[in-house]
């Protein structure tokens, strides 16, 4: 019973057609599901993937228009990161990014990778990771109708920063209770900072590691637009993900207990620090409803929600996303 890596992350949009002209027509990604938020149904909830949604490649939107800004600080997820394929793509996104006005830093290396930070139009904190020396979990495979060149393509998610107030509850939680592996460590971007941790699971690299930045200067984030929800890791099948339940029940967490997705099945828990995780399997996938060659062109329900359709369509505004 071993979490493989990162399953998907799930961020806060108040604009979902302006979200998707970003995140489909300038990074390339793939919109693999148009579907809504299950447990409010009257808000969208977007799927951008590599080609036919990969466990591991989704980072995916809620959409709550009314929203206010994020204000940034401790007890978040609070920098996501997209695996390119080599140092040489990231000189693509840098000139890309200059070009279109898109509010990025310099090239830098974090835990010894090639990265490129970069916002969305709402402030979304996002990193572009080179996997030019990856050995570890493999990604997934660019669109192929993405306006990026797949050389230079988005094509998996890759370590995910969490900043907390004080690391030790964090890092308890992610070494024994999930069986995260401590790897290292590297400088804050922040001086005078403690170095940021790093902790892989499974086969390790870009694809399954989580970075724990200790900031106690900082307020706690007052989440917004802009900010992320949740992580999710990987659980291989229905059967270990019952495991992880048991264990995470004797670990005393208050959690979800199982939760059917329809795409995948899932438990959530929010660890000492107050990040909320997901466990999620890596099936049946995004296209238990859909051809895949068609995916994300039509609003997709699971079969609880499917005899609402008439009134959920009624609720959300077109978003027209025909490839």
């Amino acid at each position: 019973m071993e979490i493989k890596g990162i399953h998907h992350v799930s961020a806060l949009t108040t604009d979902a057609p302006k979200n998707f002209e970003f995140y489909t027509k300038l990074l390339g990604l793939r919109l693999v599901k148009k579907t809504v938020n299950q447990d409010e149904p009257s808000m969208y909830h977007l799927f951008y993937a590599d080609e036919k949604g990969n466990p591991g490649t989704d980072l995916t939107f809620f959409e709550i228009p009314m929203l206010a800004r994020n204000y940034e600080g401790t007890n978040s997820i609070s920098a996501v990161s997209l695996r390119v394929p080599n140092d040489e793509a990231l000189a693509y996104w840098k000139q890309r990014f200059e070009e279109l006005d898109i509010e990025h830093e310099p090239i830098t290396q974090r835990a010894g990778r090639a990265t490129l930070a970069f916002r969305d139009f709402e402030q979304q904190r996002l990193v572009l990771v080179s996997d030019e020396d990856n050995t570890g979990v493999a990604g997934g495979i660019p669109w192929d109708q993405s306006p990026v060149p797949a050389e230079h393509g988005i094509y998996a998610l890759g370590p995910v920063k969490i900043t907390v107030r004080e690391a030790a509850p964090s890092v308890e939680v992610l070494v024994n209770v999930m069986g995260f592996r401590p790897k290292g460590n590297y400088p804050s971007q922040t001086p005078g900072q403690p170095d940021i941790l790093v902790f892989e699971t499974g086969e390790g690299g870009t694809g399954a590691e989580i970075h724990v930045e200790e900031r106690a200067d900082l307020p706690v984030e007052r989440p917004g637009r802009g900010s992320v929800h949740h992580v999710a890791f990987r659980v291989e099948t229905e059967e270990e993900l019952r495991e992880w339940i048991d264990r995470i029940n004797e670990a005393g967490f208050q959690n979800s207990g199982y939760v059917d997705r329809f795409y995948f099945r899932s438990l959530y828990f929010r660890e000492p620090n107050g990040i909320l995780y997901e466990l999620a399997t890596d099936g049946p996938g995004f296209d238990a409803d859909e051809d895949v060659r068609t995916l994300g062109e039509s609003l997709a329900l699971p079969p609880f929600l499917e005899s609402h359709r008439e009134e959920i369509e009624k609720l959300l505004k077109p978003l027209h996303t025909k490839n």
